[in-house]
């Protein structure tokens, strides 16, 4: 018999099952959240895996179409590659429970999630995030949890905890935060440009809801947990650290890795690795630890010259920004580019402006969302860190930073009725040495401005990181970290914003969470920082989105038709609109509102198609003079195409002033004609005139 266990959360009923389903995984649950269901697993190896220097934890996020009553596109109607919201899910998960586990264990542990049914008033991404705590807190893999998540959104000023999609869709704030019984571990966060004060209180009000879900928790790790097993610890002898200290004093380590280039670092620690390889040549068991062992030494030596003598590698302040750069224009022919430089960090962004219809389409789980008509995608290639290795697409790590760099952006990007382009900016990393994603978004910020976007304000983003000591008031915060900071520091703290407000945060932690006081701070900091990048480099370098559009971007002009005229304007299977995109080059949209977009790079062929369009809609009218093209001839008269859908007849009589034996003596077939309108009968048959036709 399964055990089953409630709570109420958010107002909404929590149910969770155990040992219902998944019994052979080390540990399973049910998750119910209104109608949404969730099957949460966490299985581990039973012997560690050999040859690796790092936790192996893999977590998966899948999402079932069957969950919503769809079957999945394409041409095999199976689920494929994990969709970019899977993606970013799995992210969510692994960031705050990844430093729960021991560092030193090396079985591979899957925490994998199954979305079995979705209610839009219940996100199935918190029920797996939840899920996975609870499934890995019960089972008897070593784990310092529990652990639980909120998500919260802002209606009219008022937080909204855990909302549904219908409330998503109008929410201000997209937050989500992760917390143990002590601390915050985790924050992600999307904004329209929300102060920090108000973002402080909704982190720290999900926080609150946080640790009513632990202590639900707890019930059931103190009924249903199992002990947790032993493992083989990895972690490096003292006596192989305390031997290494003998050939490389701590002193020489200092002068090794104080430096602000990466290469020069790099190069003293591997004469470094040479030389003890060859010291152990004959120690099999310490030559195969000695990669571990020269990273803590590496570690130890950085933290203990930020926390206690307060000196960066590099020589900066702790509030200090490395040296700025910024251009536009670089790159030739393109719709927008920019290159954003800090430090050895740098980022190439390139803006490609089209029509709406070229939006990316969605086919998820949330029916609120089946277009995005912003994309940022992110690529970071091997040689911008100094290595070669094959490409093989973008990894989780790619299509997160972009997502960041995409939520940072989005509040300022004009509406569709402003600004009717689908928006794709590309960010290519030339070259990096910590926190890409926020020299990303500065980047794309500046190249939207060079394209002509017009953005409602620039937004910067910067990282801020830690070093923690045996206190929870032993800290030193850093602005602006670079690869060495982040590798051997405790966070990594991204926000970007306005100078009004903040629109996304990511924070990543190696420690067991943060205190108020260190959010505060990095937050402030983080604030001081980008209106510092904003004021200094970008907004002299491009101040204000451009007012004209690059000369190779497509010009779009909106027409709005009443929505009956649609047919006519498309034509019987789609006759009448090919013909005008032939005849013009134009490319035209037209959605069920009767909002009509034509784009090009021509100006003429634009004017043409909206010229033949306005002919389709608008009202014939008696005594009005067109231009059209003779397309049948009879004996009584000629047809002539007054639009791609309208044709009127000249009778014999009304040809000429004089009298016309045949037809084709005044027309022929194909001639291009002025006519004017002399009669619309009850029918709609419309009568022309050339001899009675206005001059030109």
């Amino acid at each position: 018999m399964y055990k089953k266990f409630e709570m109420d959360l958010a107002g909404k009923h929590l149910v969770v099952d155990v040992d219902r389903v998944g019994k052979q995984a080390n540990g399973a649950v049910l998750m119910h959240y209104g109608d949404t269901t969730v099957l949460s697993t966490a299985t581990a190896s039973k012997e560690p895996r050999d040859g690796i220097d790092f936790f192996p934890l893999s977590v998966e996020y899948e999402e079932k179409m069957y969950s919503v009553g769809k079957i999945p596109g394409g041409f095999n109607k199976r689920e494929g590659k994990a969709s970019e919201n899977a993606v970013l899910t799995s992210r969510v998960i692994d960031r705050p429970m990844r430093p729960l586990f021991p560092k030193d264990l090396r079985n591979d542990v899957t925490l994998d999630n199954l979305v079995l049914s979705v209610d839009p008033t219940c996100a199935p991404e918190l029920v797996a995030m939840l899920g996975s705590a609870i499934a890995t807190s019960i089972s008897d893999i070593p784990f310092d949890g529990p652990c639980a998540m909120t998500q919260v959104g802002m209606i009219n000023g008022e937080f909204v905890f855990n909302p549904g999609q219908d409330e998503k869709a109008v929410s201000d704030l997209k937050l989500t935060v992760a917390s143990t019984r002590e601390k915050v571990i985790m924050i992600e966060a999307g904004a329209n440009i929300i102060p920090e004060e108000k973002m402080l209180e909704a982190i720290f009000a999900a926080h609150e809801v946080n640790l009513e879900v632990i202590k639900f928790i707890d019930t059931i790790v103190a009924e249903c947990g199992k002990e947790k097993f032993s493992y083989t610890s990895y972690a490096v002898p003292e006596d192989l650290m305390a031997d290494i200290k003998t050939v490389i004093p701590p002193e020489q380590m200092e002068e090794a890795v104080f430096t602000d280039d990466k290469q020069k670092r790099e190069k003293n620690i591997d004469a470094f690795k040479d030389m003890l390889k060859e010291r152990y040549a004959d120690n099999e068991e310490w030559l195969g630890m000695l990669g571990d062992a020269l990273y803590l030494y590496q570690k130890k030596t950085v933290r203990k010259m930020i926390l206690k003598d307060h000196k960066r590698p590099d020589g900066r302040r702790l509030d200090q920004i490395r040296p700025l750069s910024a251009e536009v224009d670089l790159i030739p022919r393109v719709h927008g580019s920019a290159m954003f430089t800090r430090g050895q960090t740098q980022i190439c962004d390139i803006v490609t402006l089209a029509p709406l219809s070229e939006a990316q389409r969605i086919d998820g789980l949330d029916s609120n969302v089946t277009t995005k008509r912003y994309i940022h995608h992110y690529n970071f290639p091997s040689y911008s860190v100094g290595e070669t290795k094959v490409s093989r697409g973008p990894g989780r790590r790619e299509i997160g930073h972009g997502a960041l760099a995409e939520r940072a952006l989005l509040p300022v990007l004009p509406s569709e009725e402003e600004f009717p382009y689908a928006i794709r900016a590309v960010s290519e990393t030339f070259e990096s040495n910590g926190s890409t994603s926020m020299a990303s978004t500065c980047a794309s910020c500046m190249s939207l401005m060079a394209a002509g976007v017009p953005l409602k304000a620039p937004v910067a983003g910067i990282s801020c990181g830690l070093v923690t000591g045996d206190t929870d008031d032993d800290y030193v915060v850093l602005t602006d970290i670079q690869g060495l900071e982040d590798f051997f520091g405790d966070m990594d703290f991204k926000v970007t914003g306005t100078k009004e407000g903040i629109t996304a945060i990511q924070m990543d932690i190696k420690i067991h969470g943060l205190t108020p006081a260190i959010i505060k701070e990095a937050i402030a900091r983080a604030r001081e920082a980008r209106l510092f990048i904003m004021d200094t480099c970008m907004l002299p370098c491009i101040p204000e989105p451009r007012k004209q559009l690059n000369e190779y971007a497509p010009k779009i002009v909106s027409l709005q038709i009443d929505p009956e005229k649609i047919g006519e304007v498309i034509g019987q299977r789609g006759k009448t609109i090919n013909s005008i995109i032939e005849v013009t080059g134009a490319k035209i949209d037209i959605d069920d509102d009767g909002m009509i977009s034509v784009c090009g790079t021509d100006q003429e062929g634009i004017d043409n198609a909206l010229k033949l369009i306005h002919l389709i809609v608008d009202p014939i009218e008696i005594g009005k003079t067109y231009v059209g093209t003779v397309v049948r001839i009879k004996d009584f008269g000629a047809f002539v195409q007054l639009t791609p859908n309208k044709d009127g007849l000249i009778h014999v009589t009304k040809l000429a002033d004089h009298y016309v034996k045949r037809v084709e003596d005044v027309v022929k077939e194909g001639d291009e004609v002025r006519v004017k309108v002399i009669g619309i009968d009850n029918m709609g048959k419309i009568s022309l005139s050339l001899k009675d036709a206005d001059p030109e």
